[in-house]
C-alpha cells in the first residue's frame, strides 16, 4: 500500500445493536494509529433493533462515519454492495460489526497490501457451532474446485481490497456466493492475492443469520448461475498489467 493512499471499511450491520459501537470504536483507534485517510461506511441493512439510530449517532459524532440505511433486510450480499459502491477512497477494508474480528489485525492486513491487492483472511479456530466449521470447510473447497477461488476461508469476513478492482467488477451474486463471486473475479483480473490468519472471537450480542439450511440451499440453487457468470467474465486488460506491473517492484 503506496504511502498516503486511504482505507474505507465496510461494517454490514443487521441488527447489531449491542456490538457496532465498540467495533467503530476499536476501528476508530487503529485507523489512528495507521495515520492514513480513512472512513466507516455503516451499512444497516434493514435492522429491527436499534441499529440504525445508532449509527446515526456514530455518524453524528465522527465527521469521518457514514452511514447507509437499507429499508427493509436485503441480505449480507447486498448490503456489501452498497458499501462498495458507497467507498471513496483508494482500499476497502471488509469487516463484520459483530465483534467477532478484532480490528486491531487490521495493520498486518495493511503491510501484506504492499504485495497483494487482495489480502483475504482464513480463520484457523473458529468461534462458531461445529456443524457452521463444516460447512465452511466444504464450502472453501467446491469454490476453489468450481470457480478457481483458491483460497482457504471464502467467507472469512476481514478482507482488504484495492478498490479499482471491486469499482470495474459487476458483482451479480446475493447472499452467500458474493465473496466467492468477487474473489473469483479477482483472480481471473490477474489481482496478486496474500493470505493471514485472523483470530475468530465468540459472538458476544446478536444472532447469527448465516448457515441455515435455508440459506445454503438457496446459495447451492444460485451455483450453476454464478459458475457460468464468472466464466463469461472478461476482465480488462488494465488490470493483467496493473498485476504484471506490481510482480516486477
Amino acid at each position: 500500500m503506496r504511502e498516503g493512499e486511504g482505507i474505507s471499511a465496510i461494517l454490514p450491520a443487521f441488527n447489531e445493536e449491542g456490538s457496532l459501537a465498540g467495533t467503530v470504536a476499536a476501528l476508530r483507534v487503529v485507523f489512528k494509529g495507521l495515520n492514513r485517510p480513512h472512513e466507516i461506511v455503516i451499512v444497516d441493512d434493514g435492522s429491527r433493533d436499534g441499529t440504525g439510530d445508532l449509527a446515526d449517532r456514530l455518524a453524528r459524532e465522527d465527521s469521518a462515519v457514514r452511514v447507509i440505511h437499507h429499508p427493509r433486510n436485503l441480505g449480507d450480499g447486498a448490503a456489501l454492495k452498497s458499501g462498495f459502491a458507497a467507498a471513496r477512497l483508494d482500499w476497502v477494508f471488509l469487516m463484520d460489526a459483530d465483534g467477532q474480528f478484532d480490528p486491531a489485525e487490521l495493520p498486518a492486513f495493511v503491510r501484506a497490501a504492499d504485495r497483494a491487492d487482495f489480502v483475504v483472511g482464513y480463520r484457523p479456530s473458529r468461534a462458531d457451532a461445529v456443524h457452521r466449521t463444516l460447512y465452511a470447510k466444504m464450502w472453501a473447497r467446491m469454490m476453489s474446485v468450481l470457480l478457481g477461488v483458491g483460497v482457504r476461508d471464502v467467507d472469512c469476513a476481514f478482507k482488504l481490497m484495492r478498490r479499482s478492482y471491486l469499482a470495474r467488477m459487476p458483482l451479480e451474486a446475493g447472499g452467500a456466493f458474493l465473496s466467492a463471486e468477487m474473489l473469483a473475479k479477482a483472480r481471473r483480473m490477474g489481482a496478486p492475492f496474500a493470505e493471514l490468519p485472523v483470530r475468530h472471537l465468540p459472538r458476544l450480542a446478536g444472532k447469527s443469520t448465516g448457515g441455515t439450511l435455508r440459506v445454503l440451499l438457496r446459495a447451492f440453487l444460485e451455483l450453476g448461475r454464478l459458475w457460468l457468470n464468472v466464466r463469461r467474465f472478461k476482465p480488462g486488460n488494465e488490470f493483467a498489467k496493473t498485476a504484471k506491473a506490481r510482480s516486477r517492484e
